[in-house]
Formats: C-alpha cells, structure tokens, sequence
C-alpha cells in the first residue's frame, strides 16, 4: 500500500475523527479530574493515574479504529462492513454529530469559566506554585517572644521569596491574618495564592517546637504537617528544612545557587540571632508608625548582634536599610554617616556577595542618599536576580520612575509589585500618590483609602488623602476628618511629591493638622498645636521651632517671633555646617531668614535647597 493509498484508508476507516474525538473526550476528562477531584478531596494520585491512562489510550482508540468502524447496526469488523457509500454517509454523520456534541459541550464549559472564574479555582501551574506564610502564632509563656515567633516566618518566607518558580507573597500583606484566618478561602483569594502555610512557635529556654502545615487553600485540606522539636541553635536548620519541604511539594524547579541560598544560614551564632530578630520586630513598627525611638531601638539591637558577630552580613545589610529609612523619612544623615553606612553595605556584600538584602540596601544607598537613580536601577537589577519575587525593589523601581517623570512605567512597576504584596498599604498610599500628582483626584481618594482600611495608622496616606481634598475641592471639613486619623505623636515631615527630605511645603514644614487652621486663618490654633511638642529630643525641639517660625511668618507676627526665629536661625546654621546638603534644614533657614527680614538671604537659601534636588 503506498502513502498516498494509507492516509485514504485512514480517512475512510474515520481514524482522523476518532483521533480528534479522543482528544477532546480527553481534554473534558482533565478538566473534570483537576477541577472536581480537589474539591471531593481525591488524592493528587488519582489526577495523575487518570492522565497516564489517557496517554496509554490514545494509541489503543487509533487502532481499534483502524480494525473496526461504526455501523447502524454497531461496531464491526472492518472486514465484515459493507462498505456502501450510502452507509458510509450515515456512519460518517453519526461520528461528525458526536465530535459536535462535545466540542459544543467543551466551548459551554470555557464560556461558563470566563462568565462565572470565582466557581472553581484556575488550574495552572503559576496558581499552584503560588503561597503565603502567614504570621506563626507564638505559644510561649512569655507573651515577648513575639519577635521570635515573627522572625521565624519571615525568615522562611525569605528564603522561598528567592525561588523564581514560585510566587511568593510579601511579610507586610501576610501580616495582616492571624497565624489561622476563620476563612482560609478567602484569605487566599484576597493574596492570590493557592497554597498557605501556617505555623506556631513555643519557646522554653533552649529548646523550641515549631509546628508547620501547608494547605491547599481552594479545598482547605492538608498537603503536609510536621513538628520540629530542636535545641534553639538548630533554627537555621529548621528554616531550612520548612523552606525545602516547601519547595519540593510544589514540584519548585530550583537552580543551583537557589538550593545553597536554602541551605544557608544567616550566622552560627544563635545569640546574635536572637538580638537581630529583636532588631526586626522593633524596625517592622517603625517603619509603620514612622517613629524615631523605634528606628534607634532597632539599630541598638542590630549593632548588639554584630558585636557578637561580626561576620553576619544579613545584619549589616539591615542595619544600613534602617538607617537609610530613618534618613529619608525623618532626619538627614551626615555625609560622613552616610559613608559609614555605605561602609557596612561594603561589609555585608565582602562577606556574602549573593545575599540581595546587600544589593538592596545599597540600591536604597545611591537613591536615598545621593539620588543617582542610573546606579540605583542597576543594584535594584541585581536585586531581583537574586530575588524574584522582592516586591520591596519592585515598588523602588515605581519610585524612581516616578522621580524621572516616567509615570505608566511607575505605575506598572506598582502593579507588579501590588501582585507580590497586595496588602501592603505603602503601595497602594504610592500608587495614590502617583494620581494625586498626576491630579486624578478619584483615583488618589480611592486608592489612599484603600491604604487607610489597610492600616489605618498610616500616616502618608492620611496626610495626602487631606491634600487631596485640600487640591481638588478646597474641602477642609473632609481633609480635617481625614488628619484626626493619624497618631498624635508623628511628627514628621510630609512633602507633597513624596519628597523625603527635602520635602519644601508649607504642609510639610508645620505638619497637615496645623496647615488646615493656616488655610482657615485660625493661627492661634496652629501654634497650640505646637506648644505641647516634646523638647527632650533636639530633633524634635528644632522640629518644633520651625513650624511655629512658618506659622507665625504667615500669621503676620514675625516680628513677635524675632526671638524664636533667631533661635532657629542659630540652630540651622550649625546644623548646615555639618551638613551642607541637607535641603530640609535650608528651607527651615529660608522661613527663618523671611521672619528677621534677610529677604535676600532667604532668597539665596531657597535657591540653594532648590538646586539640591535633581530633575
């Protein structure tokens, strides 16, 4: 028989047909088995025998095709079939109506899928590698342990965050659950991960029990559970092997880079451990309440541990991060402590040159200390090399773009990092940031309160959620509603662009409480605001100094305020002479300069402060 004759015979005896019948037969039964087994709680063995007697079928439906046919009057041997053309037609028609029936029946259950997704869970491999490590309960006596407990997580969660095959959800949208959330569904839906790993610490002297499950969140069943019972100097082990278990039951394609970083420990010293994960919990509330004491509290703790070891890099990369943050967000660094802190990101990148805490902290290094965004995307580059799934970096690629103008590209960058962290209300108080400058005023409103029902303790997003009202409408009653939600003890400086710094506004310089008395010329009630300030703290002492200076400058009483001005003046100046470029301490200047009437002094600082900020 030669070819041409072969694939006739093949079309005759309707082996073309079977073969595509069996394929979408084939298609409709993995559908069945990957979306229903699940949810009847049917062992993953079961999916997988059913796709190997798929397989093993397909050879055996296409021979028996060949061997036999359908006839009105059933299958036969083709041998024995009259091969009328008449009947052939009707056979044909029989088979091309039930290959119809279920291709119909195949585009019915996609339309019903695309119309109604919330009905059974999307079966792809990106789903099933997805996970959040939620917080670990701490069943110590010592309600104190908290921080270990804390850091035992996160330190499981960082080690997965740098698995490439994985979609790891970030700390800060994880700690938003209890270690046990009343519905799992849901809480798995809203951080869009398929699996959730739960956990629970007990601490006694120098032993520990960690017990850990991993759940499939869509039917809320167990894939694994195991306890650990260990002398406290096994916690990297214990870390290790949680972090391996998890990457193996969610079938991980490791590198072998990735499998070292699972394996590695971030120093031998378990005391110095226990002061670094104390160092941890004090920066987490800082950097949400944006409170000085507790970034000195956290740098306290990480310099303890590197004194026990001076070795762990880990620890020199988030001393540098905390002290970068503090900088940016609350007071300036001198050019000498910045080069200490470069120093230390030196430290840590000698001793563990992969370890993208490093990378990171020296990405923050070059935006926030010297705003060299080209060097700073170069580092964040790296970062995420080594770290797929750090949202930390890619929400900074948002902020440098944002600096650069490059607006879609900052809100893309927000969105990917919104993926990684959807709970995180720092991206979605930056993503309002973004529409507040670009004046989208309905956005930033949404999007600024989303951040508040996120954390309503953040004080950004309750600042420009006020300048939102104030720049759209002019509604002070709103914005004053708005301000009475942040804590009465932050006093920081808050710029309109998101400004760290240098942040120039009247806003930032006498805090958005006292500027909407300003706008309503009740300045009695602007400087009450500031008669209670604590003086204890230089920092916040000058802080205070400088809001009464702009307040009563605009108030018209400069020249009542000649003492206090020049009591600023004097402070500022000194300051200046340590560090020159601080732009936050020359607007100050400015404001004191316009209080003693040195209108071109004030001039030629203003300039001075305005030179300091790159386009």
């Amino acid at each position: 028989m030669n070819l041409k004759k072969f694939f006739a015979e093949l079309k005759r005896r309707n082996v073309y047909k079977v073969a595509i019948a069996y394929a979408v037969v084939a298609w409709l039964l993995l559908q069945i088995a990957t979306q229903v087994f699940p949810f009847l709680e049917i062992p993953n063995w079961a999916i997988r025998l059913v796709i190997m007697l798929i397989v093993i079928g397909f050879p055996i439906a296409l021979v028996i095709a060949w061997a036999f046919e359908l006839t009105p009057e059933g299958i036969k041997r083709t041998e024995d079939v009259d091969l009328s053309p008449t009947l052939r037609r009707k056979t044909g028609r029989k088979l091309d109506f039930f290959i119809i029936a279920v291709l119909l029946l195949v585009i019915g259950i996609l339309l019903f899928q695309r119309l109604h997704p919330s009905v059974s869970p999307a079966v792809s491999s990106a789903l099933d590698k997805s996970i959040a490590v939620l917080p670990f309960d701490n069943l110590s006596r010592d309600p104190d342990n908290a921080y270990f407990s804390d850091g035992i997580q996160d330190e499981i969660l960082t080690k997965l965050a740098g698995i490439g095959d994985l979609k790891v959800i970030s700390r800060m949208s994880t700690a938003k659950y209890k270690s046990r959330p009343e519905d799992l569904k849901t809480a798995a839906r809203e951080l869009g991960v398929a699996t959730v790993l739960e956990g629970s610490v007990q601490r006694a002297d120098d032993k520990m029990r960690v017990n850990v499950q991993l759940l499939d969140a869509r039917v809320d069943t167990h894939l694994w559970a195991k306890s650990y019972d260990r002398d406290l100097k096994d916690v990297f082990a214990v870390e290790s092997e949680v972090a391996q278990e998890i990457a193996d039951t969610l079938q991980a394609k490791l590198s072998p880079r990735q499998s070292n970083a699972l394996a590695t420990a971030p120093t031998r010293d378990t005391e110095a451990y226990d002061l670094f994960l104390k160092g941890e919990y004090e920066e987490h509330q800082a950097e949400s309440a944006l409170n000085a004491e507790l970034f000195d509290r956290a740098q306290t703790f990480y310099r303890q541990a590197l004194a026990r070891d001076p070795n762990f890099a880990l620890a020199y990369a988030r001393l540098a991060h905390s002290e970068l943050y503090r900088h940016w967000l609350i007071g300036a660094l001198t050019s000498a402590q910045l080069a200490e802190v470069k120093s230390d990101i030196g430290r840590a990148l000698a001793i563990a040159p992969e370890l993208p805490d490093a990378h990171l902290a020296l990405a923050r290094f070059f935006y926030w200390g010297y705003r060299d965004y080209d060097s700073t995307l170069r580092k964040l580059d790296r970062t995420v090399e080594l770290q797929p799934n750090n949202a930390y970096a890619r929400a900074t690629y948002a902020y440098i773009y944002r600096r650069r103008g490059e607006w879609k590209r900052s809100l893309a960058e927000l969105d990917r990092a919104a993926e990684l962290d959807p709970r995180d209300p720092q991206i979605s108080f930056n993503i309002g940031l973004n529409y507040l400058v670009l004046r989208r005023w309905s956005d930033a409103e949404h999007q600024l309160t989303h951040a508040l029902a996120l954390d309503p303790h953040n004080v950004l997003a309750t600042g420009f959620l006020a300048t939102t009202y104030i720049n759209s409408t002019g509604d002070i009653r709103r914005a004053r509603q708005a301000s009475r939600e942040a804590p009465a003890d932050s006093k920081i400086y808050i710029s309109n662009f998101g400004g760290g710094t240098t942040g120039g506004s009247l806003a930032a310089m006498i805090g958005p409480r006292a500027y909407l008395d300003v706008l309503e010329k009740h300045f009695a009630d602007a400087l009450k605001a500031w008669d209670a300030a604590p003086q204890d703290i230089p920092e916040r002492r000058l802080r205070q100094l400088e809001a009464r200076v702009g307040i009563q400058v605009l108030a018209g009483q400069g020249g009542v305020a000649k003492s206090e001005c020049e009591q600023t003046r004097t402070l500022l100046e000194a300051r200046l002479a340590e560090r020159p470029e601080d732009g936050r301490s020359l607007i100050g200047l400015a404001w004191a300069y316009v209080c003693l009437g040195r209108n071109a002094d004030a001039v030629r600082v203003a300039r001075q402060a305005a030179d300091s900020l790159p386009i």
